[in-house]
């Protein structure tokens, strides 16, 4: 049996010398699906994670005989791969892929490798804030139209296990900039870009201009038979676009201004126009995702619909009774008329923007956490006007603490969920809400940010 730092041991190895070899970096659901199809399709593969790897996924990879390593990374085994599929979490400047990169190997995404497998159209949904919410929705939405669709990428099941075992015509894939970076013959048939907010730029040299380029990917040879949807009003979408040739049919969505072929508000409504002569018109107040950021996420996959050539009634009745996932501004409990919302999936300082704004006034704010490169600036507003009070959770609260120290009267530091929630309970007042938007990573004090919202919930409810 498999023990720490070594090779998995009760598994065959290949003795067919013509099979290519492929090495899976990370044996998450990402490297594991990609594990999977890659034995489907004949490889000689091993697997490959510098960490441990949890007890579902090594089962998987013990149940289909892959050779696998955890908690460290043998280059004898892993240099002399004729192509590599990275787990967008390795970042490239990790050891062993320098090392690849220096021998000429080719490292690809889960992604692109997946995508040479199927002949499904793909639907990919990228931004920095609002991908979850909107691919679940297109996905909604197309399911109701009775298409055979799936859902993968940053989201759900792997998209190569699903390559691997489903015959789907259409795949909703969220895209992430750490998969874009590493996708190279992919073309998204739809493309849609929300936004472009700074954001992992610890991995982007701390530079918007990196992480950009990054995310305009999601164009990559695309052709003027696809389609590109993207947000008019975005300030960084509009200069990374000035600076590229879209082949695509392009559909700009704005709230600001009237636009011909896409989407825009006018007087409370949203007008969705792929086809001029077959416009959907749609109150904001019927919309089951409420608050400016969600407005733009419905057009978006209003677009996506409509250039599908879904029937009106079928959108409009997908994106009204539309049920948010987990974690992103989650209604947890009303308790002595407080309200306790869980955003615990905002891991960025603009979402946490997106969640201030569409919340009431008097704000008891639980963020913090793993600070990646936040310039907390663009709180400043909101934080005034509606926050009465911050609680950090995290291990480090230095640079919280800097950027509202002259905003807030009170900042607490708490160092578990349980006690954030009890000091938010004293804190708060009759009308308040408590709100759990982190601004920031998980992985000082949870496993991630579900793992967080979890444990935020569980704390709520023992009030």
């Amino acid at each position: 049996m498999n023990s720490n730092n070594n090779i998995s041991q009760d598994q065959p190895q290949s003795t067919t010398a013509v099979r290519s070899r492929m090495v899976i970096l990370g044996a998450g659901e990402s490297g594991v699906g990609a594990a999977k199809l890659a034995q489907k399709q004949g490889f000689d593969v091993f697997v490959s994670d510098f960490g441990g790897i949890a007890d579902a996924y090594k089962t998987d990879l013990q149940h289909m005989n892959i050779p696998f390593e955890e908690n460290q990374h043998t280059e004898a085994l892993i240099l002399n791969a004729a192509e590599v599929v990275k787990s967008p979490g390795i970042p490239s400047k990790a050891p062993i892929v320098k090392a690849l990169v220096e021998k000429g190997i080719s490292v690809i995404s889960e992604i692109e490798f997946a995508k040479r497998y199927t002949n499904a159209k793909t639907i990919c949904i990228t931004g920095s804030n609002g991908k979850s919410t909107t691919s679940l929705l297109t996905y909604h939405i197309l399911k109701n139209a009775g298409l055979n669709v799936g859902l993968a990428g940053n989201i759900g099941h792997s998209f190569a296990a699903q390559v691997a075992d489903k015959e789907f015509d259409w795949y909703v894939l969220e895209i992430s900039s750490f998969m874009l970076d590493d996708m190279y013959a992919f073309k998204a048939d739809i493309a849609v870009l929300l936004n472009i907010t700074p954001d992992h730029l610890d991995r982007y040299d701390y530079k918007i201009e990196n992480y950009a380029a990054s995310k305009i990917r999601i164009v990559q040879n695309q052709t003027s038979a696809d389609a590109f949807v993207y947000c008019a009003d975005d300030k960084e979408t509009k200069k990374i676009l000035a600076t590229v040739n879209i082949q695509a049919k392009t559909y700009p969505f704005s709230i600001l201004t009237e636009v011909e072929q896409g989407a825009y508000l006018a007087q409370h409504n949203i007008h969705i126009n792929t086809n001029l002569n077959n416009t959907l018109t749609m109150s904001i107040s019927e919309l089951a995702l409420q608050g400016k950021h969600n407005i733009y996420n419905s057009m978006a996959s209003g677009i996506v619909a409509k250039v599908l050539e879904l029937r009106n009634e079928t959108i409009r009745e997908s994106m009204g009774n539309f049920k948010n996932i987990d974690h992103r501004l989650e209604f947890v409990a009303k308790i002595n008329d407080v309200t306790y919302i869980n955003d615990s999936k905002a891991t960025n300082v603009n979402s946490t923007w997106y969640a201030l704004e569409s919340v009431n006034s008097d704000v008891v704010l639980i963020m913090g956490g793993v600070d990646k490169g936040n310039d907390y600036e663009m709180l400043r507003d909101l934080v005034k006007s509606k926050v009465k009070a911050i609680i950090c959770l995290g291990k480090d609260n230095k640079r919280i603490h800097d950027a509202f120290e002259d905003d807030v009267e009170v900042i607490v530091n708490t160092f578990s969920a349980e006690e954030a929630v009890q000091v938010a309970y004293h804190l708060a007042k009759k009308g308040s809400t408590v709100l759990l938007s982190p601004a920031c990573a998980s992985f000082d004090l949870f496993k991630n940010y579900e793992d967080r919202g979890n444990q935020f919930k569980a704390a709520v409810k023992e009030l």
